[in-house]
């Protein structure tokens, strides 16, 4: 694997992952942005960011999914992230797999991937289960059908009424990527803070990527925007510290006030075709970047 990681580096690749990362303040001042530290990513070695930068060039992204990068920035929010290639790292409901691709080939020599899904049987019957299942499905067969990448990614499945993602103290990072707005619709935005402080080891990190609201939003929003103070105030329920934010993946051209919520934007396209134009141009949403800690000291 190692071989195929350095024989796909290009140089513009490496510069890419060692991008600047220094906080700005979007256009609009942001709820709970004031309250967090100073955006410093924890330093990366020169093997990691290279080996990161060539699992980014690597021929299995489709070229949809690389399209992705100039909005998702996977090597700069990874770094702020502190990701290392010997961490166990658990990404809470992967959906199709787009970190999946990154993560899995990464950490496949020396770390390991855990991609926690939502246990259908715990639903009832009908079209969340029958979701939760296709998702599942389809996670299992991309990591089945390619090997040579993600032999050594495994899947837990886990209750989101009563949220267990491996054995406790067990991962160095928790990853979640867009997936808050979700759990608070369903009422199970907390417990899932909690399971996420629960199997982290001390000291371990929690990353964070939601759509941004401009301030706090009601429990019954359906826009899919959250409000940043109100995850930071998740997170610190569960026993976590803020310990940076960074806006690597913000948007000042995001208005927030879409028609369809996130849902209107790239790369869902809830929209009028005669729309089209106008919201490519403003792109993905704003989205929040958040990185917490689990106190005590690192094993």
């Amino acid at each position: 694997m190692k071989r195929l990681l350095l024989a796909a580096l290009l140089p513009a690749a490496i510069a890419a992952c060692t991008a600047d990362t220094t906080a700005t303040t979007p256009a609009d001042d942001v709820a709970g942005q004031a309250s967090a530290p100073a955006d410093t990513a924890p330093p990366a070695t020169a093997d990691a960011d290279a080996a990161l930068s060539a699992v980014l060039q690597g021929a299995w992204r489709s070229p949809e999914n690389s399209a992705r990068d100039a909005y998702r920035h996977p090597a700069e929010t990874l770094a702020f992230f502190g990701l290392s290639p010997d961490q166990t790292v658990v990404e809470i409901t992967p959906g199709g797999g787009w970190y999946a691709e990154i993560l899995a080939p990464y950490l496949r020599d020396g770390g390991q991937y855990v991609a926690a899904v939502v246990d259908p049987a715990t639903l009832p019957a009908g079209g969340g289960r029958d979701y939760q299942q296709r998702s599942r499905d389809g996670l299992e067969a991309k990591f089945a059908g390619d090997p040579e990448r993600f032999d050594r990614a495994t899947v837990v499945a886990y209750d989101p009424a009563a949220p267990v993602f491996g054995p406790a103290g067990s991962a160095d990072l928790v990853l979640t990527f867009r997936n808050v707005h979700n759990w608070r619709s369903n009422q199970q935005a907390q417990g899932m803070f909690d399971g996420f402080f629960a199997v982290l080891k001390p000291g371990g990190t929690l990353g964070v990527v939601e759509h941004r609201a401009a301030a706090d939003v009601g429990d019954d929003d359906e826009s899919g925007y959250v409000g940043q103070a109100q995850v930071i105030a998740m997170a610190e329920a569960a026993g976590f510290e803020l310990d940076g934010q960074s806006e690597v993946n913000a948007n000042p051209a995001d208005t927030r006030d879409h028609p369809n919520g996130v849902w209107t934007l790239p790369p869902s396209n809830n929209h009028d075709d005669a729309d089209d134009a106008k919201y490519q141009a403003i792109g993905e949403s704003d989205r929040m970047t958040l990185r917490f800690r689990k106190p005590g000291a690192a094993g």
